[in-house]
């Protein structure tokens, strides 16, 4: 990378290949901390409000409700992690017009794929409720909750396009700017449309809609008004798809796609399988989920830094640094999920008590310690292991995950776990858990075998 090519974006660009990678990680992590954070506190407030309001109908709800939203965001998810690492190796090699044409590209597709799955789904939403076995107690609050979110769709769709090109730039800042924008006027909204109004899991629902909606108009004028710096004009004709671009988008993020699908798939499966046990391991299984959600801020957060960090040191060549990023990614969740496992072994009660009061919810909240503190540390070992194959852009690898951890190892655990062992949701959820090591064991062969130094 040469200071000509980068001349004229200094603003918008950070360079992670050079520098203490210690401080770069910590850098260009923390704001997604933070901001990641700030999302899982607003998912969280979603099920803390409604649970502490409605009961563990409405929990139930929003449990089934955020699992449905995730599953739709899947192809969000692969295309905008693929576009990020894309954005970062075009930084690393200074190729400054296929980074423009990129940007482009991604907003077409993305956002009409959002809006074709909206209205698909919309036709869908009593059967996709009835293949879940919707508990009786939560059918309207869940229908209420799904459609409320599908309707939201694009505007999640579009804040992931957004936060890939800053971040893929080495920018983590700003993405932290818009998602506490969103958190605070969901925080708001929430309690003033499910404690005030009393219009529960749909004043949830569209307190969350509206506060990324109003994100992602921030984000789209943000980048707008610094279009100079990156040199994306918003020009009508920008935004075709390019041939030449989008081919090595698609052959990463479907692969991309596809694993974020079979993982969002196979829980659809668990959660079906829960919910037939009744709302109140449906609810129990919200709290799993969100204390999932809590330590995947850590995973997520570290994750993209890593991939992002990983992408331009091999698009600018320099392999010796690729070790130090995977190993800093490790060990800072490694200390994370000790420290939270802690917590949750010493207080399980307490952990469950913060999202309700439901008396028949808190009695069975010691099932829940052993998969929670399985999945902390599975979470924590993701961060190295999909930095450096996201990073990579090994799309093959990202397939392989798929096909593992989603499709085999977590319904084939929870299954064996669940019903041959008899240990019916204790089983499913530590099943899920376990699954999710198997990133960290396919990324530990990749960078034993040296192949992604010849990725780039």
């Amino acid at each position: 990378m040469t200071d000509k090519k980068m001349s004229g974006n200094k603003t918008m660009i950070t360079d992670l290949t050079q520098g203490s990678v210690a401080k770069q990680m910590f850098a260009f992590a923390m704001p997604l901390f933070v901001a990641n954070a700030l999302q899982a506190v607003y998912n969280l407030v979603d099920m803390v409000v409604v649970g502490q309001v409605v009961g563990g109908a409405g929990m139930s709800a929003v449990s089934i409700g955020g699992d449905i939203l995730h599953i739709l965001t899947f192809l969000a998810m692969g295309f905008s992690s693929a576009g990020q690492v894309l954005i970062a190796q075009y930084v690393g090699a200074g190729k400054m017009d296929e980074m423009r044409r990129l940007i482009g590209t991604m907003f077409t597709l993305l956002i009409s794929i959002a809006l074709v799955i909206s209205v698909i789904c919309f036709a869908l939403r009593y059967p996709i409720l009835n293949i879940l076995n919707t508990p009786a107690e939560s059918y309207e609050y869940t229908r209420d909750y799904m459609v409320t979110c599908i309707v939201g769709l694009v505007f999640i769709y579009g804040y992931n396009i957004v936060s890939a090109i800053l971040r893929g730039m080495g920018d983590s800042r700003r993405p932290f700017v818009f998602i506490a924008i969103a958190a605070v006027l969901n925080t708001v909204l929430d309690i003033l449309f499910v404690a005030v109004f009393h219009m529960a899991a749909f004043g949830a629902a569209l307190a969350t809609v509206i506060g990324q909606a109003v994100s992602f108009i921030v984000s789209i004028i943000y980048l707008y008004r610094h279009k100079e710096n990156f040199g994306f004009d918003f020009a009508p004709e920008s935004f075709r798809i390019d041939r030449r671009i989008v081919r090595p988008l698609l052959q990463l993020g479907i692969p991309m796609a596809i694993q974020s699908a079979a993982v969002s798939l196979s829980k659809i499966v668990l959660t079906s399988w829960i919910n037939a046990e009744g709302v109140v391991f449906s609810a129990l299984s919200g709290i799993y989920n969100k204390t999932g959600m809590m330590m995947g801020i850590v995973s997520n957060s570290f994750t993209t830094a890593a991939s992002s960090m990983v992408g331009q040191n091999l698009g600018a060549r320099k392999y010796d640094r690729v070790p130090r990023i995977i190993g800093t990614a490790l060990l800072t969740g490694g200390i994370i999920s000790t420290v939270a496992s802690v917590f949750v072994i010493a207080f399980p009660d307490a952990l469950c008590a913060l999202f309700t009061k439901d008396k028949a919810v808190l009695a069975q909240a010691a099932l829940l310690t052993l998969p929670i503190v399985l999945n902390f540390f599975g979470g924590a070992s993701r961060s190295g292991a999909f930095g450096l194959i996201n990073g990579s852009g090994n799309s093959n690898l990202n397939l392989l995950v798929a096909i593992l951890d989603g499709m085999i190892a977590r319904v084939g655990l929870a299954a064996f776990m669940g019903f041959a062992l008899g240990m019916r949701c204790r089983g499913f959820w530590l099943g899920d858990a376990l699954a999710g090591y198997m990133p960290f064991v396919i990324g530990s062969v990749f960078f034993v075998s040296g192949k992604w130094k010849r990725s780039v």
